[in-house]
């Protein structure tokens, strides 16, 4: 299966620094998207089965939007966040993540991701399992279209993958194994990959009043070991909805004060690049990630 990359995808920043300075600068406004973007969103939008709508909050508003959405961070779940790839990153530079993550109470989840992607180049029997989606996400100033191809796992298997005791391709199904042959470089099999991780961080939902907005909204804060956090607010919706999800929610955060400005940092590279510029002989050669 081949695919077209004709979506555009958001620039992030990698790893904003913490603020020291007593004086702010407001964020800049991200760009409205042009007719051609629409347009190729809108097919994009078409042949996908979900859209998430996604803003990231710059560190200066943090505090204030949890505060001004009501969002109780008392409530949140612990998670951590593993990623896999080569210590040069080969497989992110192909459009392909894999990941595992750990949930509070023992569970755990695995995926095999591909993006960009042109959903019509999307192999039917693959839309027939329940375990693979095709996603939009949009974001102010970008979007870009994924496929996934999902798993279940416990968390104790994943403590054992990342301190070696078992090996990373036991952690996904056959189906997912097989989607990642298919688009990993030649040459990068599941055994050849390091960990990059784990990322600590914290998940809550919140339903507003329906009078406010309609759905459930997710925040999601993502923490590095330098003090570095990269903070999330999504909401999901099915295809036909997304254009009148999405003015809705913008409305929503604006109410709010939210600021949809145009550095969106991207939670996935920013961890890759993080943890691969920290990996040294040690983790190379099998030491325990899950300190």
């Amino acid at each position: 299966m081949t695919t077209k990359k004709t979506t555009k995808a958001a620039t992030p920043t990698a790893s904003a620094k913490p603020v020291t300075s007593d004086k702010i600068d407001q964020p800049a406004l991200a760009k409205p998207f042009t007719r051609e973007e629409i347009t190729e969103v809108f097919k994009l939008i078409k042949g996908a089965t979900s859209v998430e709508l996604k803003v990231s909050v710059p560190l200066t508003g943090q505090r204030a939007t949890i505060k001004s959405i009501g969002l109780d961070p008392v409530e949140a779940q612990p998670r951590q966040a593993f990623f896999f790839d080569t210590p040069d990153l080969a497989l992110n530079r192909a459009g392909v993540v894999v990941r595992a993550r750990r949930i509070q109470g023992g569970d755990a989840d695995t995926v095999v991701k591909l993006r960009p992607v042109d959903p019509s180049t999307i192999d039917p029997d693959l839309r027939r399992s329940s375990a693979f989606k095709i996603e939009v996400d949009a974001m102010p100033g970008g979007y870009v279209c994924s496929a996934s191809y999902k798993g279940v796992c416990t968390g104790t298997e994943v403590v054992d993958v990342t301190s070696g005791a078992m090996p990373l391709r036991k952690l996904f199904s056959k189906e997912q194994r097989a989607f990642y042959d298919a688009h990993a470089p030649v040459g990068i099999t599941m055994d050849k990959l390091v960990i990059l991780g784990p990322t600590f961080l914290l998940k809550v939902k919140h339903q507003p009043k329906a009078k406010e907005f309609d759905r459930p909204i997710t925040m999601e804060m993502w923490l590095y070991p330098d003090g570095t956090r990269v903070m999330e607010v999504s909401t999901k919706c099915v295809p036909k909805e997304a254009f009148q999800v999405a003015a809705d929610f913008k409305a929503y955060l604006a109410d709010r004060g939210v600021v949809l400005g145009a550095d969106q940092s991207a939670k996935t590279k920013t961890s890759l690049e993080f943890f691969s510029a920290r990996l040294d002989t040690e983790d190379l050669v099998g030491g325990s990630a899950t300190d």
